[in-house]
């Protein structure tokens, strides 16, 4: 699933390929929006906002589309053949005098007024990448219910945008707490740590093609996708469980050793 630095690069590229640009062709492939037309008005900006994307446009409209675990936004120069994916695929088209912006596999695509955008984004927490970060409430929300487990509050995006599981492995590995240590038994100190600690992460890799968490190139991450390969730090094997209720894969990774706090059992070990 693309993380908030995922979202926050692909906002830039469409930004930078349409903004201030007049639509030549507008193409939502969903039912809902078949019959929309906004040629021949000009886009306006393209936004993120934890994981979802706003283009806003001329005439107060934003086309909004959330990627979740399989949806992208590719950029083409006319003339260049589209390699996103299959045609049944393509959900959206953007185009203009010069480049074409094609939305693949989007599972949220709708169009609002952008006086609406509160509809769509409006429950979200501070944004780790944007301008209403705000640490303290950020905070204030992960430690408003203290039985639940750091993991889950982590993902939860009403807590604070644009942690996904990768970030959320990689942080509790950081914090030395399972994924599963409820949040009231994460000591105090490691607790107001958490937000600028999940910000930096966000920050330093929103720039880069390849995610890195641990600061070497030989080795990206410190536990996701690594089990059961030893722990970086003390050589554990590192483990992974699915962390949730069930219903969608959270794939879930820590170290036994350098991670304190409950763990499931009967968890696999392999990627």
């Amino acid at each position: 699933m693309p993380e908030g630095d995922t979202v926050w690069q692909a906002a830039r590229r469409l930004h930078n390929a349409l903004a201030g640009n007049v639509l030549t062709r507008f193409d939502l492939r969903v039912p809902r929006y078949a019959t929309a037309d906004l040629t021949g008005r000009t886009v306006l900006d393209v936004t993120p906002r934890g994981k979802h994307l706003l283009a806003r446009i001329e005439g107060g409209l934003t086309l909004h589309s959330h990627l979740r675990m399989d949806g992208s936004w590719k950029v083409y120069g006319n003339g260049r053949r589209w390699t996103g994916g299959p045609a049944h695929q393509i959900r959206a088209v953007l185009g203009t005098a010069d480049r074409s912006a094609v939305g693949y596999r989007l599972p949220v695509l709708e169009l609002l007024r952008t006086s609406n955008e509160h509809r769509a984004v409006g429950h979200l927490g501070p944004d780790l990448l944007g301008p209403d970060w705000d640490p303290d409430r950020a905070l204030a929300n992960l430690l408003g219910d203290p039985a639940r487990a750091l993991g889950e509050a982590l993902l939860d995006q009403r807590n604070l945008a644009g942690i996904g599981n990768v970030y959320k492995s990689e942080l509790c590995f950081l914090l030395g707490a399972t994924p599963w240590l409820p949040l009231g038994e994460l000591p105090e100190n490691r607790a107001a740590q958490l937000p600028a600690l999940a910000k930096r992460l966000l920050e330093v890799n929103r720039d880069r093609p390849v995610r890195i968490t641990t600061g070497r190139r030989d080795q990206s991450h410190f536990v996701y996708g690594r089990a059961p390969r030893p722990c970086l730090r003390c050589r554990t094997p590192i483990r992974s469980a699915n962390q949730g209720d069930g219903s969608r894969e959270r794939p879930t990774y820590w170290c036994p050793t350098c991670q304190r706090g409950p763990a499931p059992t009967g968890n696999r070990q392999d990627n």
